[in-house]
């Protein structure tokens, strides 16, 4: 039996609306490895065949789970390398940019989505990144690694939307000393919480619309820097609503929540991707019920101070007892 930290504990909803199982994506990213080297590893794992797209970019096809991409995650150089693809060109300057860049910007794993049910075929695939050299979060001075989860959303509608978006509101400041968020990461510009005035705004609306909803956050958090990046869902209802906000091409229409803020430890022996899908599931099991959400939302909204706003640490403190109250966590 595995180690409960091993175990990927199922939200409270686990089809889509279609009735089958949500799919998740993950995306890794750290460094010690070449893209080769890195490719080669996610074959020993999963299988398949590798095929290197760029000198940025490699793919690799797996016969039971789908494609996974390793890419160097420099702007620069991936821009370059798909402009030579595009042309049919190979210089080698660029394949050595490649391994000499290996050194100092992060390597990236971008799984395919994969059954709810399903995920813990991703150990594998950790281990075999470990056991390659893979190292993450802690080791790195000079970048900020983490893992992404990309998790559908159960339903496309406005009321499942509100319930995550306040869910994560009243959890966020409670998620980042649950994650042990790496005080590198936490002070970069990559993971911002959402503003406290976004936050009450979500805990005082009445069944808000989609249109609605998407107008307030794109007027309160109009970048993908945010822990909880709810752009890639937004360009799914309307990219080009999402675009003009923005004016931003990176930005991936997809239904699904692109959550930000845990580390990636992969250097460890003890660690697993369940361990950040665990906490993330907090979120899923506080949206799952509407009588909870009330409930903190209105202890969130009576412990606002004139000026001072509500208190963090008191207030993490308060979820930390409601939760276990609760056996939510």
């Amino acid at each position: 039996m595995q180690h409960s930290s091993r175990q990927f504990k199922a939200p409270p909803v686990i089809l889509n609306a279609q009735g089958v199982p949500r799919s998740v994506g993950f995306e890794l990213e750290f460094s010690g490895l070449t893209l080769d080297q890195t490719a080669e590893a996610v074959q020993r794992a999963l299988g398949g065949a590798v095929t290197a797209r760029t000198a940025a970019t490699r793919e690799i096809s797996t016969p039971a789970a789908g494609d996974f991409t390793v890419e160097l995650d420099w702007a620069f150089l991936k821009r370059e390398a798909a402009a030579d693809a595009q042309a049919e060109k190979h210089n080698v300057w660029l394949d050595r940019l490649s391994d000499a860049a290996a050194v100092l910007v992060p390597i990236e794993v971008v799984c395919p989505p994969l059954p709810i049910t399903d995920l813990d075929r991703l150990d594998d695939l950790v281990g075999a990144l470990r056991d390659a050299g893979a190292i993450g979060t802690e080791e790195s001075l000079i970048a900020a690694y983490g893992v992404h989860i990309n998790a559908e959303i159960p339903r496309l509608d406005a009321k499942t939307l509100h319930a995550y978006l306040r869910a994560f509101a009243l959890l966020q400041w409670w998620l980042v000393k649950a994650h042990a968020v790496d005080p590198a990461r936490d002070l970069s510009p990559y993971i911002a919480l959402y503003p406290e005035a976004y936050a009450k705004l979500l805990l005082t609306q009445t069944a808000p619309s989609l249109d609605q909803l998407a107008g307030d956050y794109l007027e309160h958090n109009p970048s993908r820097n945010h822990a909880l990046d709810l752009l890639p869902l937004l360009a799914e209802l309307d990219a080009d609503r999402v675009w003009r906000a923005t004016n931003d091409d990176k930005i991936k229409a997809r239904p699904a929540f692109h959550y930000r803020l845990p580390n990636c430890n992969i250097e460890h022996p003890d660690w697993s991707l369940a361990q950040s899908w665990n906490v993330w599931r907090v979120v899923e099991a506080l949206a799952d019920s509407e009588d909870d959400l009330q409930a903190l939302g209105a202890a969130f909204l009576a412990a606002d101070l004139p000026i001072l706003g509500v208190r963090r640490g008191a207030w993490i403190k308060h979820v930390d007892q409601w939760l276990t109250d609760r056996a939510l966590a």
